[in-house]
């Protein structure tokens, strides 16, 4: 046998031309526990839809029945205007708050420190109870000069605080102190050689922010603000505890007459579920587009900016 008959020769075989063993496929090692994995999860898949169907304890006529009910949907309505109003006031709050944490003023970084601290410190349902019952600690609400000076404008709390200022004043507030610490990560994100490259270039610090920080700092911020976003959306469900005619507060106030709780909860459950799905796919296209354009404008910038510093 000639040496190259010896290397065709599969080892404990029959003799393979070069051509039959190219053509042989290579077995992946964990195959068969792919394999297995992939039965195992097709067979959970199976016996959830078969028990969603089976059970009639759903109730799935029920669920259809109340899905598009209006009391249902003015709860949905609510919720929607809820988690946008306290997201905007995170948000603002938040710009805010990083911005003060990054002062070179000890006092004021200190300021923002503390509220940090003391709203992520403390559950958002208690915050929510205390607001609502803010009327128990100030009676009347004034504004005007502190320590006995005029006092411009007041009113009473129970007046001030409804259900609604209290739930805003909950989760937005609270929000502020996580939009914070995003916003911040974001802005340290950038690296300070760009910043320093373009003030040497005369440019302004609105310039500056708009053109070089924000677009780099955004790739950071939104994720994780997307994130938030959804889950705001879902703690808005802790107002119910105040009596407010959320989506989840309304379905408990009709199978508080009914009894039927679990075909509304399934519809509260699909809502929730369709509306985390939305807000999932706009977080999505915004990644994609600061990830692409955004972002490659910005490097452009810097690229230009550097060879601009290098000449100069």
């Amino acid at each position: 046998m000639s040496h190259d008959d010896q290397r065709t020769r599969v080892r404990g075989g029959p003799d393979l031309d070069a051509a039959q063993i190219a053509g042989l496929p290579l077995r992946h090692p964990r195959s068969t526990l792919r394999w297995v994995a992939a039965t195992i999860v097709l067979l959970v898949v199976a016996i959830i839809v078969y028990t969603l169907v089976d059970n009639q304890n759903f109730q799935w006529s029920v669920v259809g029945h109340y899905f598009f009910d209006q009391e249902i949907l003015d709860g949905l309505v609510l919720t929607i205007e809820l988690t946008a109003a306290a997201m905007a006031i995170g948000i603002v709050g938040g710009i805010l708050l990083a911005l003060m944490r990054m002062s070179a003023n000890p006092f004021v970084a200190w300021a923002s420190r503390t509220y940090i601290w003391f709203f992520r410190g403390t559950p958002v349902l208690v915050q929510l109870v205390f607001w609502y019952n803010l009327a128990a600690l100030f009676p009347k609400v004034s504004i005007g000069i502190p320590f006995g000076g005029p006092v411009f404008a007041s009113g009473s709390a129970n007046t001030l605080i409804t259900p609604w200022v209290a739930a805003l004043l909950g989760l937005g507030l609270n929000e502020a102190a996580y939009m914070s610490e995003i916003v911040r990560g974001g802005l340290t994100s950038v690296d300070d050689g760009q910043v320093e490259a373009a003030r040497a270039l005369a440019m302004s610090f609105t310039q500056v922010t708009r053109k070089i920080v924000l677009p780099q700092a955004m790739r950071v911020i939104i994720p994780p603000t997307g994130n938030q976003v959804i889950g705001m959306l879902k703690l808005t469900s802790l107002v119910s505890v105040i009596a407010l005619s959320d989506l989840l507060y309304s379905a408990q106030t009709i199978y508080g007459h009914n009894f039927e709780t679990i075909p509304l909860l399934v519809v509260v459950s699909i809502w929730y579920l369709m509306l985390t799905s939305v807000l999932s796919v706009g977080q999505m296209f915004l990644e994609r587009r600061f990830s692409r354009g955004v972002l490659a404008r910005s490097q452009r910038r810097v690229r230009t900016l550097n060879a601009e510093a290098a000449k100069a």
